[in-house]
């Protein structure tokens, strides 16, 4: 709910909470216990941005230029930006509730609306359409309130409608987390039927009893407000107790499906009916390399225990996704040069090239996983060796900043952010001095002639080299952003 509220999205926080549960460090049903709390907060921003106080647009717009301008840091120009946002919203009502007057009198205006008013199933799924439309439940829920309150819609509509965008907003989150691993997309469709059919279910209270309404508020705009916020907590209240049995229940009808030889199937983004529409395939294409991307986190994650204890069924698993990897690397290739065939505009191909150079890239940081971290964790355990104490903590901390890169690349791929990007390619340079600390720190207990660190001593170093190789080939997703905004210098050559 907390979340929610700082972010002013429950999308966001179903995007967020997705990559903990695909990554096993929530379970769902604990997933879908934030996600409806995280529904709550979404009702609590719009409770408090329907609020109208004058000063408080040019308040939050003078403080939120003066801290963007004067901000040094990034996440200090995120703040202005933030209170410049919230800004532009309370003024984005006031041109909605200014240019809705003249609608009032309009009678053709006023017949569409008592027609809404009296039909509250179109109402709802006009209020689902134009949530998923605009992508955010929280502006069509504004909007909603914002007509009912200059009395253009009857309460039932708005009701109706509001609750629509409460299905709306579920199935945006759906969308977004369709390529996750199937126990984020279990708890994000859980979520959506809960939201969904349990505001479908309102509509029908509201139909046999709109007197219900008129509990909720004194005027139009806040009994349409407060319901939203009713309906959210009493489906949290409601839910809560129930989602590891609703989670289960899903596990039994989303449960993963083997393909013809036995192996869990795959379903790749490259839509090859796309290809005579170049802006669609080459998203198609950046989606199977957020795919190829995620697929390598996975493989970083589970070979870094191998140091430790080896494990035959891991050390296979990560082969296997080394050949799922190539194969995906060689079709986006394909799919690329065939889209090529067809004629694309300048920005398009340059889209096209990048895309391909990411891919390459990211093969690369496979082929270091497989070809040289897990052969070196084999030998290790072969030769029954172990690292010094310190030099294992080196090695575990360095991963760990890897892994925290590759988090940032894979945010990178998904929301193109300049800000996010200079961040990602200026961690290869820090990455780069930790790299070379740590290979004096080995030196030095060389000298000190430990025993332990003069056996393994090969391996750290090229586990280092290794980790380093993975870094790059990720950071490599920032690349044609910076290009593009001018902030890349062409050589580091003075």
């Amino acid at each position: 709910m907390g979340a929610a509220v700082l972010l002013q999205s429950s999308t966001a926080v179903a995007v967020l909470v997705s990559n903990f549960v695909s990554k096993g460090g929530l379970a769902t049903a604990t997933g879908l216990a934030i996600l409806l709390g995280a529904d709550v907060g979404s009702a609590l921003v719009t409770q408090l941005l329907v609020v109208r106080q004058p000063l408080l647009i040019p308040l939050l717009l003078f403080i939120g230029v003066t801290v963007f301008l004067r901000g040094e840091g990034s996440n200090t120009r995120q703040i202005g930006r933030i209170m410049i946002g919230l800004a532009l919203i309370f003024v984005s009502l006031d041109m909605i509730r200014g240019a809705t007057e003249p609608m009032m009198s309009n009678p053709g205006t006023q017949a569409v609306m008592a027609y809404l008013g009296r039909d509250l199933l179109t109402a709802f799924i006009i209020g689902a359409v134009f949530a998923w439309g605009v992508h955010s439940s929280v502006a069509a829920v504004l909007l909603f309130v914002t007509l009912a309150g200059q009395s253009i819609l009857p309460v039932p509509a708005a009701a109706a409608m509001v609750l629509g965008a409460n299905l709306g907003g579920g199935f945006i989150a759906f969308v977004l987390t369709y390529s996750a691993p199937l126990a984020s997309r279990r708890m994000v469709m859980a979520n959506l039927i809960l939201r969904g059919g349990g505001a479908a279910l309102t509509v029908f209270v509201i139909v046999a009893a709109p007197d219900l309404l008129a509990q909720l508020g004194a005027t139009p705009a806040r009994q349409a407000i407060n319901l939203h916020l009713a309906f959210n907590v009493a489906l949290a209240f409601v839910a809560l107790p129930f989602v590891g049995p609703i989670t289960s229940l899903l596990s039994y009808f989303m449960a993963e499906k083997p393909g013809p030889n036995g192996a869990l199937e795959v379903v790749s983004a490259l839509d090859p009916t796309l290809l005579d529409r170049p802006q669609r395939a080459i998203d198609c294409a950046a989606r199977e390399l957020l795919t190829m991307g995620q697929k390598i986190e996975q493989m970083l994650i589970a070979v870094e225990p191998l140091y430790d204890q080896w494990n035959a069924a891991t050390a296979s698993m990560i082969v296997d996704q080394d050949k799922a990897i190539k194969q995906t690397h060689l079709d986006i290739k394909l799919y690329l040069a065939r889209l090529g065939q067809k004629g694309m505009d300048e920005e398009l191909s340059r889209r096209s090239m990048e895309l391909a150079s990411i891919s390459s890239s990211l093969d690369s940081a496979s082929d270091a996983i497989t070809r040289i971290m897990l052969d070196l964790a084999k030998r290790l355990d072969m030769q029954k060796l172990q690292f010094s104490l310190q030099g294992r903590e080196e090695i575990r901390d360095f991963t760990d900043r890897v892994q925290s890169n590759v988090q940032l690349a894979l945010n990178v791929m998904m929301n193109q952010n300049p800000a996010e990007a200079r961040e990602l390619v200026a961690a290869k340079e820090k990455m780069r001095k930790v790299e070379q600390k740590l290979q004096r720190s080995h030196i030095g207990r060389l000298r000190q002639g430990l025993v332990e660190s003069i056996e393994t001593s090969n391996i750290h170093q090229e586990t280092l080299r290794a980790l380093k190789q993975i870094n790059t080939a990720f950071s490599m997703v920032g690349h044609p952003i910076l290009l593009k905004s001018g902030d890349l210098l062409k050589s580091r050559l003075a």
